[in-house]
């Protein structure tokens, strides 16, 4: 059995030890969460005081049956043959959430785009170049992450590219 680092140990999630681990600049924002609330990204805009539009949701889809994680704003959707074509695809579909929730360590409404036990591609909604940061799920419901996009994109080797819709 693997040994746990000291940070997994207090607490932390394999998002906060990847970002860590790579000296990157974040902060993170935590919140009481509420099983009954009917949005998880909405949910964590609301309890940050953050505009829906800089808190990104992390959905894995399959793209010709190849697993893909999707970063886009909470305030809108995915745009699934925007994310086939922006990783040279034909068609996308929505994962299987166990299988999702088995391939990146997380559990639904909890999964982060860093430090998912399987690396994935990755592509982040073009619009969080427009805000300085932005808020994605830390690896566990009522805990997120803000950083820069660019940040992001680097850490997670991320296609930057239009995949949501309002």
């Amino acid at each position: 059995m693997a040994k746990k680092s000291k940070k997994q140990q207090s607490g932390g999630t394999p998002a906060t030890v990847a970002l860590a681990a790579a000296g990157a600049e974040f902060t993170l924002h935590s919140y009481e969460h509420d099983p009954s609330h009917p949005s998880y990204g909405e949910e964590a805009a609301e309890a940050m005081g953050v505009s829906p539009e800089r808190v990104f949701k992390t959905l894995v889809a399959e793209v010709d049956g190849r697993l893909t994680v999707a970063v886009v704003p909470v305030a809108g959707q995915l745009d699934l043959k925007a994310l086939a074509s922006a990783v040279g695809g034909k068609r996308a579909t929505m994962a299987d959430p166990a299988l999702a929730e088995r391939t990146t360590g997380y559990v639904r409404g909890g999964i982060s785009p860093l430090g998912q036990r399987k690396k994935l591609p990755t592509v982040l909604d073009e619009s969080a170049t427009g805000h300085t940061t932005i808020c994605v799920s830390a690896g566990r419901r009522g805990l997120e992450v803000e950083l820069a996009p660019d940040t992001l994109a680097k850490l997670t080797s991320a296609t930057l590219a239009p995949i949501a819709r309002p």
